[in-house]
């Protein structure tokens, strides 16, 4: 089981597991649970979150998945600054045939890491053949927009956010390159070219976002659809799932997320050869004070 490191000035991470996994009759709740960093995603968490959605999958009294968030947000996305961040550490691969990331220099290593743990890891869990719904509250940014995408459907509270910055470090877009298939093309792209947030209700307009809630409301109200849900026959729903994820394929959604994908490794590889690293010297306080329409200082 896998806790949080004591963060640099003592401030205690909360105990227990980096994701917590439950079960209440036929829905399992899978929640992340690093609220001191905004459930920011480093690789222990991604490998308990692969884990509880296999045993998700594999228990037959489990009709519906739900994924959330514990505390203020849902994703902060992926870490970039915690105590525990760990990109550099192994880890058995579960997603693909890549080799270990971590004994490989450059864009090698990249490369290998973010097929497994981030392109990887969404195709595996959007092909999981039991519905999934995003409980969301608070932030969903970056690379806890590739979680909420990878759901089949998404409860947001009247508070949440969703917005992809990652243009400010230079590349295209998080991994997950979903954003054309869930947004119109033109609202993808604004998303991007201005790092700005998109509130719950525009969220909703969009199609991006199944129903809004009052806040308080969030965990029943998403409980109340998962139940819904799970009184449809099992094999009815692994196949109208299968049905919508290949007409998205079809729609070109497997092959643009290899292509984006590659753009995206080309930023890093750019930013690594002519700024600090391959986040282009970017870090969670610089974000923050970009966002802000400030220099950082």
């Amino acid at each position: 089981m896998t806790t949080d490191p004591v963060p640099a000035g003592g401030r205690q991470a909360p105990a227990g597991p980096v994701v917590r996994y439950e079960r209440s009759g036929p829905v399992a709740t899978v929640t992340m649970n690093r609220p001191a960093y905004r459930n920011a995603q480093n690789s222990a968490m991604t490998y308990a979150l692969d884990g509880a959605f296999y045993e998700a999958a594999a228990d037959d009294g489990v009709k519906v998945i739900v994924l959330a968030g514990a505390g203020d947000h849902f994703s902060s996305g992926h870490d970039i600054g915690t105590p525990g961040r760990d990109a550099h550490l192994p880890h058995p691969r579960r997603a693909g045939l890549w080799w270990d990331h971590s004994d490989k220099a450059g864009a090698e290593s990249r490369f290998a890491r973010e097929s497994e743990v981030y392109l990887g890891m969404c195709r595996r869990w959007r092909e999981i053949p039991k519905p999934l719904i995003a409980s969301v509250q608070g932030a969903c940014v970056a690379g806890g927009l590739m979680l909420a995408w990878v759901c089949d459907l998404i409860v947001a509270s009247e508070d949440a956010f969703f917005a992809d910055p990652v243009v400010r470090m230079g590349i295209p877009g998080v991994e997950y390159f979903a954003h054309p298939w869930v947004l119109p093309p033109r609202v993808a792209k604004e998303l991007l070219y201005t790092g700005d947030r998109m509130g719950a209700h525009r969220a909703r307009e969009l199609g991006m976002v199944n129903r809004v809630v009052p806040r308080g409301e969030l965990a029943a109200r998403t409980r109340e659809l998962a139940v819904r849900v799970a009184a449809m026959p099992r094999m009815g729903l692994a196949l109208a799932k299968r049905a919508v994820n290949q007409a998205e394929d079809l729609q070109g959604l497997h092959g643009g997320l290899d292509a984006a994908f590659a753009l995206h490794h080309l930023a890093h590889a750019h930013n690594a050869e002519t700024s600090a690293d391959p986040l282009a010297g970017m870090d969670v306080r610089t974000m923050k004070a970009r966002a802000a329409g400030t220099d950082g200082a």
